[in-house]
């Protein structure tokens, strides 16, 4: 078994996505093994996406990602990353599958609904970022 982060995004919350969201990952066959619901600050924010500092986007996704609450989430499935992946579909909605969650729930490419870990590698250190090992339900 593989894990990978999700992050159901502020959009997503606001619009009360959460629930329909969570139940399309279930029906999908993902495990969640941790969730918490949280408020990035601005310093969270910018350490999570230091990797896109240097992008044009960079300051809109910090103030995007800071402008209400989020939930992360550790999920649990062979070849979790790709996997999920494909589940939620391309960052650009118009572009996305359809029956994915992002052509399902979001509203832009910023505004995505739901972030996904690009590798396994990369899923592990945003894993540490919001969980420790106790958090984990093995």
């Amino acid at each position: 078994m593989q894990r990978t982060l999700a992050i159901i995004k502020p959009d997503a919350i606001r619009n009360n996505y959460q629930g329909k969201i969570i139940d399309h990952l279930l029906d999908k066959g993902l495990r969640i093994v941790a969730a918490e619901l949280t408020w990035l600050t601005t310093e969270d924010a910018r350490e999570f996406y230091a990797v896109h500092k240097e992008r044009p986007f960079y300051d809109d996704l910090v103030e995007f990602m800071t402008s209400g609450p989020c939930m992360p989430m550790v999920l649990e499935h062979e070849n979790a990353v790709s996997y999920f992946r494909e589940v939620i579909g391309t960052t650009n909605p118009e572009e996305a599958d359809e029956g994915t969650v992002r052509k399902l729930y979001a509203e832009s490419l910023q505004n995505n609904a739901i972030h996904g870990s690009d590798s396994p590698e990369n899923a592990q250190k945003e894993i540490a970022f919001f969980f420790s090992a106790r958090d984990i339900i093995s």
